[in-house]
């Protein structure tokens, strides 16, 4: 039997990584073949993920199906190496990625559970393999399959710090019915490299979620920085860096006739601003449904309320301020009077830095529910070439402060 052994020794390496478990600490091996890792890191969680640790080595993980590694308790996530997924099987993907119940949202991982603290020490990184999924989608949007890169699902005192992510494959992550999780040092980056636009690459978003907390986020990417959609509360977005995307985003809400959404306490302060669209927008759906979710919808209810931006410099923004409750079905027109749903005591504040024109804000409220308190204060802006002054564009303004409509 001896002559045979080598073969059999090479057939389990062709296999796919392995755990080393030593106490209640999993150590992951990758491969280092370009075959699946994917089966050694759900059993490592499997094995360590109560009271225990989960080590990544400074190597490379080839990950070439979901997972799904939720229920965790008091668990070390150490990621030292790069978790690169495969896009070579797209239909796998489009397949057989993990629904979120919200819109045809969907993830190539699930991962959550209480008290985790995930540590990626500044260098590991997950890689989504993006520009492939860039190139397939063409600029369509929410194309149903396309994955989020990590979902963090029902999760609760946490911690993700010093992680990561390039090139996600969609949304690059999602915080979903999730409280008290601080993200701290967290880089983003999904630029596109040819035509194809890097659309749907926001760098976060809020879902049924509260209390979660951004710090020191440097975020590169072609959608919203950070996004905070349906029934998401007491948020803060601090000391972060945000280029070249829309900025941060309050919504959508409102997509769901019928259904109460809400978004409220907000805070983004001491943040800069570089070439984004947007330093702060809120974006709701027509009070009249046009289509049908993802890409088309409204009639939905709810509010707005208790969102600031605040204290942050702007490098060649587009317009600092923006609400619009006019988002519908792409080709829709019209409509735009008749959301109820009510966008109230907002603020723009302490932004000093330079616009690329002379739109200060652009409000375009419902007229079925105007907005009331809204507020655009001690702001210093450089004005774009040939603007002699700034402009507030307004639409069923009810009271503002600071600005004349």
């Amino acid at each position: 039997m001896l002559p045979f052994l080598p073969l059999l020794l090479l057939a389990a390496v062709a296999y796919g990584g392995h755990v080393v478990k030593r106490d209640t600490t999993c150590t992951v091996h990758p491969s280092g073949n370009f075959t699946d890792d994917s089966p050694a890191i759900v059993d490592a969680f499997a094995l360590c993920g109560q009271g225990g640790t989960i080590e990544f080595l400074n190597e490379t993980y080839w990950i070439e199906k979901v997972m799904n590694t939720t229920g965790l308790n008091d668990v070390q996530i150490d990621l030292r190496g790069t978790l690169l997924w495969s896009a070579a099987n797209i239909s796998y993907w489009l397949d057989n990625s993990l629904p979120l119940g919200f819109q045809n949202q969907s993830s190539a991982w699930f991962l959550g559970g209480n008290n985790i603290v995930f540590n990626g020490y500044g260098y590991g990184t997950f890689d989504g393999n993006g520009q492939i999924w860039y190139d397939f989608t063409k600029g369509v949007s929410n194309l149903a399959g396309r994955p989020h890169a990590l979902t963090i699902w029902e999760t609760n005192n946490s911690t993700f710090e010093g992680i990561r992510f390039v090139q996600s494959q969609m949304w690059t992550m999602t915080l979903a019915s999730s409280s008290f999780v601080n993200m701290t040092d967290i880089f983003v980056s999904s630029t596109s490299n040819d035509s194809q636009p890097a659309r749907n690459t926001d760098g976060a978003d809020t879902l049924d979620s509260h209390h979660i907390t951004f710090r020191r986020w440097e975020v590169h990417n072609g959608d919203d920085s950070i996004a905070m959609k349906r029934n998401s509360s007491d948020i803060l977005i601090e000391d972060s860096v945000f280029y070249t995307g829309l900025g941060v985003a309050i919504g959508s809400i409102g997509q769901f006739p019928g259904e109460f959404e809400f978004v409220e306490r907000v805070l983004t302060r001491n943040c800069s601003f570089i070439g984004t669209e947007f330093v702060g927008y809120i974006k709701t759906w027509t009070g009249v449904e046009q289509g049908f979710p993802p890409n088309g919808g409204g009639g939905g209810i709810g509010y707005v309320r208790d969102i600031t931006w605040t204290n942050s410099t702007l490098n060649n923004v587009q317009t600092p301020a923006e609400i619009t409750q006019c988002t519908s079905f792409s080709g829709a027109v019209g409509q735009c009077d008749t959301s109820t749903l009510q966008i109230s005591n907002i603020t723009w504040s302490g932004l000093e830095g330079s616009i690329l024109g002379s739109a200060i804000a652009s409000l375009a409220c419902s007229a079925a529910a105007p907005c009331p308190d809204l507020r655009i204060l001690n702001n210093d802006f450089v004005l774009g070439t040939n603007a002699s002054a700034g402009t507030y564009s307004c639409h069923a303004v009810a009271s503002t402060e600071g600005f004349t409509c």
